[in-house]
């Protein structure tokens, strides 16, 4: 049903149901805003998007009203601009100011409305700069000093069925607070839904600077699939934008002495996690394979369901296959120490920084232990020490990154949307089948997408697989149960713990909703569609290095296997 209601004397047509902000925002009628994101039930508790009604004596919030038939609606006045402006100071006094070490100072949305609404954010004293900074693990930062109380990473929280941020009052104030009794999976969901960066990936800037400096070391840098389409957002690129090979140029000009692509790993992945797959496939038994990509997942699974740590694939995540190779193959190859190479992975994901402190990522080669990845930046922290070194990506020289890791295939590209894990494996594994010496499918638009639980039927030489593509633990959670209840329900379960798979992920670009989520993935689909080599199966790197390193079992289960247990911390 649609409705008519006019904003500033413009008149708008509407779906019925939504709220004045987001009818303002689908007509590009500017409102201002901070606490609101579409992907949560509106809070209304940083009153900025004060609007006044004809018929009612004093402003509303626009993001908690519900737009009526006939309504008149103005957004600009003197008197809401000061109202606004109010709010805003008054609000920045419980946001203690420290803009020079901040991820976001480059792209901070307070900052942005504090010279639109020309608010004096120093106005008054900070009411929490006493309040503590709290680690939740090896991935997320709490400043609650900064914290503006509009319980947004609450909500978040929530939605993953995981609840781990809790609120006690604290000195007069509703605190943010961790939970004492369950555990955070590291999603990073309650920092891309904070409007003021009081919440932040865990990150020492120092850890990749000083290798950047130091010569004796072989820098490599490594960049995950979901990278390629949000990145050029920090830099005022259009959403979704492709820029792959400037990536690659600008990493190189902030001092990388090589830089590899994560879709190479991710097609290793792919290929043992489809061997998985037909192997559970051949054994004629009721069986069940879950993706294990995502850390957030697995921890998720660790915690909340350790029942099905058995059903979730031993293979490892790219950049940790990748790290790896880099440290066994390539080093020998390019007969380097592998004492010497620093490798840094630029993830969409603050949960990977968890990831590589797992001692089950850890890998023994030639008597020696390596970790295969050393450091993890995200998605803003690599665009925060380019734009530091004064480095625009949008005018950086394109380069090609290096081999024998920088022609993935495009099923390793779409790793990073929700569905692509899927999509890959079922590719590689109808190829190793044979497919009964029928053509192979490469397309399965059933598991793409942005909804959070999408199910469609694979068949494999004349057998049927139910499979389920799934983003965010909170939908997880329901695919859990109803296999708890029904065993059989599915075979194979992909799930990303983010929106959208890794293009929603904690460390991308901000802000971050489903349209914008939308693009990212269909960039990489984009890239998929133009690739010559489209299968994991076909991708001439990964044959050769299967054929020259990769020659058993023995050292395909070091590089590329692992296992998982509930974990003690």
């Amino acid at each position: 049903m649609e409705i008519k209601i006019k904003i500033n004397n413009k008149e708008i047509t509407a779906q019925d149901g939504k709220t004045i902000l987001e009818i303002a925002k689908e007509n590009n009628i500017h409102i201002p805003s901070l606490c609101y994101h579409s992907d949560l039930t509106p809070k209304a508790s940083c009153r900025l998007c004060l609007v006044n009604i004809k018929g009612i004596n004093n402003p509303q919030t626009s993001c908690s009203i519900i737009a009526q038939d006939g309504m008149e609606i103005e957004t600009n006045t003197p008197e809401l601009a000061m109202l606004r402006k109010t709010n805003l100071e008054l609000l920045s006094a419980q946001h203690k100011e420290e803009c020079p070490d901040c991820v976001l100072q480059y792209n901070c949305q307070l900052l942005k409305l504090a010279k639109e609404l020309k608010a004096d954010i120093l106005k008054f004293s900070d009411r929490k700069k006493d309040f503590p900074l709290i680690e939740f693990g090896p991935s997320v930062v709490f400043d609650s000093s900064k914290c503006i109380d509009c319980r947004n990473c609450v909500e978040a929280c929530a939605n993953q069925s995981v609840g781990y941020l809790e609120i006690e009052n604290k000195k007069g104030f509703n605190q943010i607070t961790p939970s004492k009794t369950k555990s955070c999976i590291y999603c990073g969901l309650c920092i891309t839904h904070c409007p003021v960066g009081a919440l932040e990936a865990k990150s020492e800037f120092e850890q990749v600077e000083e290798p950047l400096k130091n010569k004796n070391k072989i820098l490599v840098f490594q960049f995950a699939p979901s990278i390629r389409s949000s990145i050029g957002e920090e830099f005022e690129m259009p959403q979704g934008a492709i820029v792959t090979d400037q990536l690659v140029g600008a990493i190189k000009q902030l001092g990388a002495d090589y830089v590899f692509d994560v879709s190479c790993g991710a097609d290793f992945t792919t290929f043992e996690e489809a061997k998985e797959m037909v192997e559970k496939f051949e054994s004629g038994k009721p069986s069940l394979l879950m993706s294990s990509c995502c850390p957030a997942w697995v921890r998720f699974v660790e915690k909340y369901y350790p029942e099905f740590i058995p059903n979730i694939a031993t293979s490892r995540p790219p950049h940790i296959i990748l790290g790896g190779l880099i440290k066994t193959y390539w080093a020998a190859k390019e007969k380097i120490s592998p004492k010497k190479i620093f490798v840094v992975s630029i993830m969409p994901c603050v949960a990977k920084k968890y990831e590589i402190t797992r001692k089950e990522m850890l890998f023994k080669y030639n008597g020696a232990n390596f970790a295969p990845v050393d450091y993890v930046l995200t998605t803003r922290e690599l665009a925060y020490l380019l734009k530091k070194r004064g480095i625009d990506l949008a005018k950086a020289t394109p380069q090609k990154a290096d081999n024998p890791f920088g022609e993935p295939s495009g099923s390793g590209v779409i790793y990073g949307a929700s569905g692509g894990v899927m999509e890959s494996a079922i590719r590689t594994a109808t190829k190793i089948l044979g497919n009964n010496g029928n053509p192979v499918a490469v397309d399965f638009p059933k598991v793409r997408g942005q909804e959070g639980i999408k199910v469609g039927q694979v068949e494999l030489n004349g057998k049927i697989l139910n499979v389920a593509a799934v983003s965010g633990t909170g939908n997880a959670k329901i695919v859990l149960e109803q296999l708890k209840k029904n065993p059989d329900l599915y075979q194979c379960v992909e799930v990303m713990a983010c929106p959208g798979g890794c293009i929603g992920g904690g460390g991308q670009p901000l802000p971050q909703d489903k349209q914008i989520r939308q693009k990212r993935a269909q960039a990489l689909y984009n890239i998929d569609e133009k690739k010559k080599t489209r299968t994991a199966f076909d991708n001439p790197d990964l044959k050769k290095i299967y054929k020259d390193f990769l020659k058993n079992e023995k050292i395909i289960k070091q590089i590329c296997h692992t296992e998982y247990k509930n974990p003690k911390s």
